[in-house]
């Protein structure tokens, strides 16, 4: 009699999920500081300052764009071939990408080629970052114990406050550089070492093997053949409910980490190092409401965990530009901290939501396209409208309105989404993670 394959160790599910997503949205975060920061200048010259943020902006939502269609092309091949090669090849999209942009020439240089080849670039990214979310956060869930789900979950999940934190800190650790220097080389240094991390990630992923769920698929042939067009013939609601529920994250998220940038140091006054500082400060306690928000979810349900962080995300905004349009330190520093537990709350929950809601048949594709359009809505739109209704308006409070606006969107999607009392499949048969 043959004997089982061995199941992953919880540890090396956690190394596979979490590093490679950290990695992902490390390159995916620095273009976003990098927007707020100089790529108005270096790409945009000709324009106006707030007409080139708006720009550098607009180019930075061009990877929103490409998300979902990543998440698409991925997520159907995630659903047909298995999970790990996704993995693999988003990884090298997006670090590819990303350390191109790191020597791409200037308008300066080249002219209108510049920001084509930028925005160019920018769509790779987005479009291997579409793919991401959806398999790293699978091959943890699908390897759990059906009580543990959110917790391996929220694996992945870490990647992305994690990714802020380095992200900054890169940039953090070229501010001590002269304007000249940071804008003729220094910021070019983020993008170049990501290369390093994109390595190490492929060499992790490339341990991994998918979940006995899928392998049962394969082994069974059932796999669908064109999971996309199934997912939109069979789950149109739950795809439609669950891409307007991941509104809420991006939203907050983006307007403090992208947003926050160009606004808290053009207008408020703060310093670049010091806002990049409490940004910084700010993703510990995002982690840790992660970790709290996870065992909660395993605990009661996703859906109601949930469903206070978008009540939250609903509530915050206005407070949170009062808060940082004071001018003091603390106390942004106290509206970016109750950001994060706004989202860390709602992200704890999602890995465990986004998988029970799909049918493991088109799971990869249903979880990837709904948390990717989530983003495109909640994040790419985010700093473009904010930029506009302040240079409109003069206020911050038209700005605060419009995100409250937008997460209402995922607080009513939630209220609407129904949640299987059991995940479809029979979990019996699905082997757990070893602890060792």
């Amino acid at each position: 009699m043959t004997a089982p394959a061995t199941s992953p160790s919880r540890r090396s599910i956690f190394v596979a999920s979490f590093i490679g997503t950290s990695i992902e949205w490390y390159d995916y975060y620095i273009f976003g500081t990098a927007a707020a920061l100089v790529f108005g200048q270096l790409f945009y010259p000709s324009f106006s300052p707030a007409a080139g943020t708006l720009a550098a902006f607009a180019t930075f939502a061009v990877g929103f764009v490409a998300r979902p269609l990543g998440a698409a092309v991925i997520g159907h091949f995630g659903d047909r071939l298995g999970r790990k090669s996704m993995l693999v090849l988003t990884l090298v999209l997006t670090g590819g990408a990303t350390f191109l942009i790191g020597v791409l020439p200037t308008y300066a240089a080249i002219g209108l080629a510049a920001p084509i080849l930028l925005v160019v670039l920018r769509l790779a990214q987005g479009f291997g970052v579409g793919g991401e979310w959806g398999g790293a956060v699978l091959i943890a869930t699908e390897h759990a114990p059906p009580a543990k789900r959110a917790i391996y979950g929220s694996f992945a999940q870490f990647g992305v406050p994690v990714g802020v934190l380095t992200s900054n800190l890169a940039f953090l650790a070229v501010a001590p550089l002269s304007n000249e220097d940071f804008l003729s080389w220094g910021w070019r240094l983020p993008f170049l070492a990501s290369i390093v991390l994109v390595v190490v990630g492929i060499l992790v992923r490339r341990r991994l093997q998918d979940a006995p769920e899928f392998e049962r698929l394969k082994k069974e042939r059932t796999v669908s053949k064109v999971p996309v067009a199934e997912l939109f013939r069979r789950e149109p609601l739950t795809l439609a409910l669950a891409s307007l529920a991941a509104i809420a994250p991006p939203a907050i998220g983006y307007s403090v980490i992208v947003y926050m940038l160009t606004y808290g140091t053009q207008v408020i006054g703060y310093a670049r190092p010091l806002l990049l500082t409490l940004i910084l400060l700010s993703t510990v306690v995002w982690i840790a409401t992660i970790v709290v928000s996870a065992v909660l979810a395993d605990r009661y349900g996703p859906k109601p965990i949930y469903l206070i962080g978008t009540v939250t995300a609903v509530v915050w905004p206005l407070p949170m530009f009062a808060l940082v349009d004071t001018g003091n330190a603390g106390l942004a520093f106290l509206a970016f901290c109750v950001a994060a537990v706004v989202q860390g709350l709602i992200v704890g929950a999602q890995g465990r939501l986004f998988t029970e809601i799909f049918d493991v048949r088109v799971r990869y594709s249903g979880a990837s396209i709904a948390y990717q359009i989530g983003g495109m809505i909640g994040g790419a739109i985010t700093p473009i409208a904010a930029t506009a209704l302040f240079a409109t308006y003069q206020s911050s409070t038209p700005v605060a309105i419009y995100l409250t606006a937008i997460c209402l969107l995922s607080l009513l999607a939630i209220l609407a989404l129904r949640v299987p009392r059991h995940v479809r499949h029979t979990e019996a048969s699905v082997p757990a993670a070893t602890d060792g």
